[in-house]
């Protein structure tokens, strides 16, 4: 407030010194001020001068004035949603400046827009498949048309499952869009996360007849991170690289330093990933055809990742496998 405040005294003080140089230009050169003739000749030259520079400002400050309020009626047609709209970018470099900053507001207004309700309608999506499991066995079983037996139970309990694995992530997207995603750092032995995370996944392999290997460099230094949220990323890898391997391949989980990062790269012998998917990975509810999930994983593993200060990257050919790449801070 107290800029503007400053401004309309300025502007004020400004219009006085330009009338009172007006005044005294006048009523020199029309004689009511007294001077000697050649004073006169100079306030009447003064004077024209001075009425060509107040009509030239005169006619810019009336651009202007047009130009903003060009701008203040796109900023009323945002805030009553019309996240699109645009201004033309002319007038004075200022207004020009600030017509192109507001353009470029605007736009990102809309592409947040645009991608909120894909979000919400994808969530939907993701939200239907369990709660109508959960709905029909629940309403057979009530009606007695199924037993209340451990076949017609499974399914409620998988469709709740899925539930809770997509409230919480939810619950990290969340936290890492406002980056407030909590990390609960400590010094870590990359060797013990590995292979304690291969041994969760023993069981899911074997009986996919997929073989798994640890390959981790006798230098590789402990990690600085949250040991719950890396072991989730490499869980979601694992699972990934196990799911799309066929029967006889293998999964190799490799570890080595990288300067003053960790590297860490799940490699697999699997189907691949397709090139219209490829670049799309790590976005929200993408996932090749016929995945099962929400399409999440990837997504968070980056959040999850990126807020570590490292970085997460993929490549892939299809009929031979993928790469999943991490590489992460080492501890101090």
């Amino acid at each position: 407030m107290w800029r503007v405040a400053w401004f309309m005294a300025a502007a004020f003080l400004l219009m006085a010194v330009v009338l009172a140089i007006g005044v005294v230009l006048v009523g020199t050169a029309v004689g009511l001020i007294g001077a000697d003739p050649p004073v006169r000749i100079l306030a009447v030259a003064s004077l024209l001068l001075f009425v060509v520079l107040v009509a030239r400002a005169g006619r810019r400050f009336r651009r202007m004035a047009l130009n903003v309020g060009e701008l203040v009626d796109a900023a009323g047609r945002i805030e009553a949603g019309d996240y699109g709209v645009q201004v033309a970018e002319r007038g004075p470099r200022e207004v020009r400046t600030f017509a192109r900053a507001f353009n470029a507001m605007s736009a990102r207004l809309a592409t947040t827009d645009r991608n909120r309700r894909a979000f919400v309608a994808d969530l939907t999506h993701e939200f239907r498949t369990p709660l109508a499991i959960i709905r029909g066995q629940t309403e057979g079983i009530g009606d007695g048309v199924y037993p209340g037996d451990q076949p017609h139970l499974a399914p409620i309990l998988d469709a709740t499952a899925s539930l809770e694995t997509l409230v919480e992530a939810l619950g990290t997207m969340t936290l890492a869009d406002v980056r407030s995603l909590r990390l609960n750092r400590e010094p870590v032995e990359l060797g013990v996360l590995i292979n304690s995370s291969l041994a969760a996944f023993k069981s899911l392999a074997d009986g996919g007849g997929v073989r798994l290997t640890a390959e981790i460099s006798a230098d590789t230094p402990a990690l600085d991170a949250d040991p719950v949220r890396i072991r989730s990323v490499l869980a979601n890898l694992l699972s990934n690289a196990i799911r799309h391997t066929p029967s006889g391949g293998s999964v190799i989980v490799s570890a080595r330093r990288s300067g003053d990062k960790v590297s860490i790269a799940v490699r697999d012998t699997g189907e691949g990933i397709p090139e219209e998917v490829r670049s799309r990975v790590f976005d929200r509810f993408v996932k090749g055809p016929g995945s099962p999930g929400a399409g999440l994983g990837l997504a968070i593993a980056k959040d999850i990742v990126t807020a570590h200060g490292g970085s997460i990257d993929l490549t892939s050919e299809v009929g031979k496998g993928t790469e999943v790449r991490v590489t992460l801070p080492i501890a101090s």
